[in-house]
């Protein structure tokens, strides 16, 4: 027990596992990381990263046999033979769901977690978002709002580098903004007919934890993007924010920080006497032997469903329901952003421009809808993402002469894309649970996952599919075009709201600080946390309410709360 005890654990090495690292070790915390996959260090092995596509079988297209073997990973569009090694293998890791809602769980078993296979959006909530639910009636309040979180976003932003410009849109927080990646020829004609033609909205360069300058305050040995086009193969650079390339490395640097790879966390172990979780139960991935660590406080980073899925797992007589929910609302409000729903249109023209490299974050236009006196018929809000390029050469076209030669070495047209992403609500039935009957090869339940959209979404997205036309056309597009897909829960990899903040301990599993109202030591600062979704990604609030929870555990420490 000696050698295996420690100040604080923390489940999960992802976006949030590696800043609770970071943080607990730099506050003088000697501190255990636990990671349920491989072991993947920073450049050293990111093996794939300077191969060229002509080094890859189909040219890094996913393989038949691929298909199989990553049935649910193979749908995420940055899968290929590349990025493979960040994705866990479906046949290896299962779960369940009701033939009639399917559910899309995106996973990276690896230090790192998905920070290394992530999009990169960089996004501050407002109080139209931490106000919405007390003001619509639905779900519970948040117990924060945007003052007592923005100091923190200050923080993290500093750390991590994120790109974006200044706009003053009060629903869309500016923040401590690295130089933004510069809108194409196409995406500026755009903007300026958009921005005549509408007084309430914009288009401007998506904000993305994406180095465009290295300042003091982030990670030492980081370097500016290079636009190569291959993020998702590992950077090593670390010109966009992993845990590898940041959190981590500087939680090691402390001397602080142990972390230990292959480490299945099956339950949190609790003593009923104390009212306080003093260590963890966890198998080997590899050789399955059991082992028990030790520590004053835990973190649960593992990501949402996995969270859930060892709360729900570590049952006793005092919570026979999962640990800390006398509240009942464990497992419940699951929630994602719904989204396929896309444009496109040819903006004619401008040929004598083009551009060079591959930028690697997009063009946004901020929330409009919703924000004021409204005749919707639906809540809350939606953006949109997308950006303009030139179309590829047409080998194809007919013609004879020395100007037709030379047309058929130029690139097409421009043509602009927009995918909108819209919020989803709390509902109860939108749920995660325990399998009774299937488990996996370690023994341990399945999580079994129900959730799907709603009238509500539904409405919504009848909007989006107008005004996702409506605008390309405002802009003076020809040919445009707008697809709908399937609205699958799990697809927007942004899962979220299982063991939920809030003000009451009667309808909330967590207080404003993260912590369990239950059990003072035990807190969770991944996406379980979330009391609504807002509509765009949600992971630099995860950040912030990571470090701003382990100043406060450790203040709380300090004072012998526990």
């Amino acid at each position: 027990m000696k050698n295996n005890t420690y100040d604080a654990i923390v489940v999960g090495s992802g976006i949030t596992g590696g800043w609770a690292a970071k943080e607990l070790t730099e506050k003088g915390l000697k501190t255990l990381v636990l990671e349920r996959g491989r072991h993947v260090e920073h450049q050293k092995d990111y093996n794939n990263t300077y191969k060229a596509p002509w080094d890859y079988k189909y040219l890094g297209a996913v393989s038949k046999e691929d298909k199989k073997d990553y049935f649910i990973q193979s749908k995420k569009y940055n899968f290929n033979a590349g990025s493979k090694p960040f994705f866990v293998k479906d046949t290896e890791h299962p779960y369940t769901h009701p033939e009639n809602k399917p559910y899309r769980w995106f996973r990276g078993y690896q230090t790192g977690g998905r920070s290394l296979i992530w999009g990169r959006g960089a996004y501050r909530f407002s109080d139209l978002d931490f106000e919405a639910n007390l003001k619509d009636g639905v779900g519970v309040d948040w117990p924060i709002r945007y003052k007592d979180i923005a100091p923190w976003y200050d923080y993290v932003e500093k750390f991590i580098g994120v790109c974006g410009s200044v706009e003053n849109i009060s629903h869309f927080p500016d923040g401590q903004f690295l130089p933004p990646f510069e809108l194409n020829r196409a995406e500026k004609v755009i903007k300026e007919r958009l921005e005549s033609h509408y007084g309430d909205r914009k288009l401007i360069p998506n904000r993305a934890a994406h180095l465009t300058e290295v300042k003091p305050g982030q990670f030492k040995g980081r370097s500016k993007c290079m636009s190569r086009n291959m993020c998702h193969t590992g950077c090593p650079f670390g010109a966009y924010f992993s845990s590898n390339s940041s959190t981590l490395p500087a939680a090691r640097d402390t001397g602080r920080l142990t972390l230990k790879s292959n480490a299945i966390v099956t339950s949190l172990i609790y003593d009923e006497k104390t009212n306080r979780v003093y260590g963890v139960r966890v198998i080997d991935g590899v050789t399955k032997q059991e082992t028990e660590y030790f520590a004053r406080v835990v973190f649960l980073c593992a990501s949402t469903l996995a969270t859930t899925g060892i709360l729900l797992n570590s049952k006793s007589n005092s919570f026979p329901n999962g640990l800390g929910n006398s509240s009942g609302v464990l497992g419940h409000y699951l929630m994602d952003h719904h989204k396929n729903i896309t444009s496109s249109g040819i903006l004619e023209g401008y040929l004598d421009r083009t551009y060079k490299g591959y930028r690697p974050t997009s063009v946004a236009i901020p929330r409009f809808r919703n924000l004021g006196n409204t005749d919707m018929d639906f809540i809350r809000g939606y953006g949109m993402w997308g950006s303009a390029q030139r179309e590829g050469v047409n080998p194809n076209k007919e013609g004879v002469g020395a100007d037709f030669k030379k047309s058929l070495t130029l690139p097409g047209p421009w043509k602009m894309s927009l995918s909108a992403y819209g919020e989803c609500l709390p509902y109860f039935d939108n749920k995660v649970e325990l399998d009774e009957e299937r488990t996996d090869q370690w023994g341990l339940p399945l999580l079994k996952i129900s959730a799907e959209f709603r009238d509500n979404e539904m409405k919504m997205r009848k909007d989006m599919k107008a005004q996702a036309k409506e605008v390309l056309e405002v802009a003076g597009l020809k040919e445009v075009e707008v697809h709908e897909g399937p609205s699958i829960h799990g697809d927007s990899v942004h899962e979220m709201g299982t063991a939920r903040m809030g003000r009451d301990p009667k309808t909330s599993f967590l207080n404003g600080y993260n912590q369990s109202h239950d059990i003072p030591n035990l807190f969770v600062t991944d996406g379980s946390c979330m009391a609504s979704s807002s509509y765009m990604s949600p992971s630099l609030t995860y950040m912030a309410l990571t470090a701003r929870a382990c100043d406060y555990a450790v203040r709380q420490m300090k004072d012998k709360v526990f």
